[in-house]
């Protein structure tokens, strides 16, 4: 009976145990952010062992500094790395004679310094933290992608500073879309660490107008492929009464002036004459050719009224 009471209060012990040892688990777990270069704004957890009235969460300032308590100076923890700070407080702990051989641990409990954003034509445009590895392709998935409107380039910009150094210098990476993507270039896709910017340009356009059936304005990614014929693919083609010459008003200068350069179209069309190539925010101009419209209106008439005579069903009127 004793040995029976003997082997319950075992199991009943063993199963009050076993659900606290599960609860710790998740907390040491989820307390471990990637380790990176500490940045202003960063959240610091500051555990010194046996001295809980030194163990604190403690924000980094904007100038990169922290505070620790019962000591004077502070201590730069912008740009070291959480075990070289936890070398720096154990060190001041006991030359200032508070404690004798501390134990130090510095966890990164928020990183907030490792901003990288994404703007422009993307359809999600957003900023988040950078944890870990992360790719340039990464990031834009995250953004959602790109639009229909994006242009042929990404603009990648990072401001790499020192420690301390608030200026920084600027750098921006200009990236082909087309080698990016379509052609799966490696070496393209580059490791963002922080603090980069991700700008995604709207594509150039070209103005389509006049005799086309399709008006308006088209992106062009390609300056090579952006051609008079290929614009009036893309506007569907001519309409019947569009004349054998078309215009090309491009700005020139730094005013609002535009230059007309007349284009044989008619001879384009017919391969008697090389295509023009068009650039950005030219506007492709289709006038209407009045006579030949005139003509065809005319011709129009005396069918319809050489049916109407020949059909018997003509009405004079007075």
């Amino acid at each position: 009976m004793r040995l029976l009471m003997f082997i319950s209060l075992g199991w009943f012990a063993f199963g009050q145990a076993l659900p606290q040892q599960q609860q710790t688990v998740p907390m040491v777990a989820g307390a471990n952010l990637p380790s990176q270069r500490i940045g202003a704004n960063d959240l610091l957890s500051v555990s010194v062992y046996g001295a809980p009235e030194l163990s604190r969460t403690v924000r980094v300032s904007p100038e990169g500094w922290i505070q620790i308590p019962m000591l004077k100076t502070g201590f730069l923890a912008e740009g070291k790395f959480s075990g070289e700070l936890e070398g720096l407080i154990a060190s001041a702990l006991e030359k200032g004679k508070i404690l004798v051989d501390p134990v130090v641990t510095v966890t990164v409990a928020e990183y907030v310094s490792r901003p990288i954003s994404v703007i422009g034509a993307v359809k999600q445009p957003l900023t988040f933290q950078a944890y870990g590895n992360i790719k340039l392709l990464d990031a834009l998935s995250r953004a959602g992608g790109l639009t229909t409107d994006a242009g042929a380039e990404i603009l990648l910009s990072h401001t790499r500073s020192d420690a301390g150094d608030a200026r920084g210098i600027s750098m921006v990476v200009r990236i082909p879309v087309k080698q990016l993507i379509d052609h799966a270039d490696a070496d393209l896709n580059y490791s963002l660490r922080g603090g980069e910017e991700i700008r995604v340009p709207e594509a150039s356009r070209v103005f389509v107008m006049g005799n086309v059936k399709k008006p308006g304005a088209f992106p062009i990614r390609d300056s090579y492929d952006s051609t008079v014929l290929k614009l009036l693919a893309l506007s569907e083609g001519l309409l019947p009464f569009a004349t054998d010459e078309a215009y090309i008003y491009r700005r020139e200068g730094a005013g609002n002036a535009r230059d007309e350069i007349a284009i044989p179209l008619a001879k384009i069309m017919a391969r008697k004459s090389p295509d023009v190539q068009l650039l950005p925010n030219d506007v492709l101009y289709v006038p209407d050719n009045k006579t030949r419209r005139m003509t065809m209106s005319m011709v129009d008439r005396l069918v319809t009224f050489g049916a109407g005579t020949a059909s018997g069903m003509l009405v004079w009127r007075r």
